[in-house]
């Protein structure tokens, strides 16, 4: 590479990788530091100053001029300053002129191994700088390769890894899969950028309707709580701001065919939609879902809620070890307890004299509305088996 090969690199990646070249020049004079020292030995301080508008290159010894010279390298008299400049006193550095004779070839050699490091590092940053942008958002990926554990997705023009942790139990994962990841962390390294992803965090399924369901893309509907358990089952409550728009009917789509791709793309994943409300006990009833919900306490200094289900759905509330409940709980924000019919009579489970007790209104057109009872209506009922009647 001659100095003006050089110069036209130089321009080009100035042009397309907008490096300030000023930026390199100092990088190549800085390299030609090191290489003169290397391959010449020698002990001198050294000054490499490249031509901006040529590219030739010019090597000084540098001295400081000192009234008595101890080492020849590194001091000169004022004598022989003077005769170089004669405005040199005590204390200045002198540049004298020391470039090898074959300088000209290691000097290309070093030019073009800085203009190959700087294309490099201007492409790491282009990729940083495209996918920093893309953290806490959802990307495709194929699986290339599975390594320690570790899934490597590629996603285009860089890879991603998922660790174990971030990786669904129940999965299958194979070499050529196509899947959607989410990207948890974007980081700047020696090497480029770092891309952790995951597939069990809950933003990938908020992310996933976002781009199946328009509603709640441009906010018509808003996801107002989402829990989930990966590979297993999810919760995800959901409001409409228009009230011509049902949120929940928006998500399922015609004949569930929305919900459905994304369930696809979970593998399988149970997804619960439901209501959301700010009136707690609509909340929990509608949290606790597919159960039914016969009557509900609250207690609002604990944030603790009692709810009695049928006999028959007790199981069914509670969730295979736990889950239903558990997620319900995680979702709303509060503790809840559940009995059935006959256990909350035997046990008094429910306080009617102390607290206001709810009894889900079954005649409200299914949709779970609740009334309250004061103790004047509790008097015309026996039994909690009576709501069923």
């Amino acid at each position: 590479m001659n100095s003006r090969e050089l110069m036209k690199a130089l321009q080009l990646i100035e042009k397309q990788r907008g490096i300030d070249r000023e930026e390199i020049f100092q990088a190549i004079e800085n390299s030609l530091i090191s290489a003169c020292k290397k391959n010449f030995g020698t002990s001198q301080n050294i000054k490499v100053d490249m031509n901006r508008e040529t590219g030739e290159v010019t090597v000084y010894a540098q001295k400081e001029v000192t009234e008595d010279v101890y080492d020849g390298f590194l001091e000169i008299s004022l004598e022989e300053a003077k005769e170089i400049n004669p405005n040199y006193e005590y204390g200045d550095i002198v540049d004298i002129q020391v470039t090898p004779r074959d300088f000209g070839r290691i000097s290309a050699q070093a030019a073009k191994q800085v203009v190959v490091q700087k294309f490099r590092e201007a492409e790491r940053e282009k990729l940083y700088n495209e996918f920093v942008v893309k953290q806490n958002d959802i990307d495709t990926g194929i699986i290339r390769r599975i390594e320690n554990k570790n899934i490597v997705v590629s996603l285009g023009k860089i890879d991603a890894i998922i660790p174990p942790k971030e990786q669904v139990p129940t999965e299958e994962y194979n070499v050529h899969d196509r899947l959607k990841v989410y990207i948890l962390n974007v980081r700047k390294t020696t090497k480029g950028a770092q891309i952790t992803a995951s597939r069990t965090h809950f933003e990938l399924v908020k992310r996933l309707f976002e781009l199946e369901v328009p509603e709640v893309y441009d906010g018509t509907v808003e996801i107002k709580g989402l829990v989930r358990e990966a590979g297993s089952r999810t919760k995800m409550a959901v409001f409409s701001k228009n009230s011509d728009v049902d949120a929940i009917g928006a998500c399922i789509g015609n004949n569930g065919n929305r919900v459905a791709v994304i369930i696809n793309e979970l593998r399988g994943e149970k997804i619960d939609i439901l209501n959301w409300s700010e009136d707690p006990k609509i909340y929990i009833t509608e949290a606790l879902k597919p159960c039914k919900v016969l009557a509900l306490e609250l207690c609002e200094e604990e944030k603790a809620a009692k709810v009695v289900v049928p006999d028959d759905q007790l199981s069914l509330a509670i969730g295979k070890e736990g889950q239903n409940v558990r997620l319900a709980a995680r979702l709303t924000g509060w503790k809840i307890d559940i009995k059935n019919e006959t256990q909350a009579k035997a046990t008094n489970f429910i306080d009617f004299d102390n607290k206001e007790v709810y009894i889900v209104d079954k005649n409200a057109n299914n949709t779970e509305e609740s009334i309250k009872l004061d103790e004047d209506n509790l008097d015309n009922i026996d039994n909690l088996e009576d709501i069923e009647e």
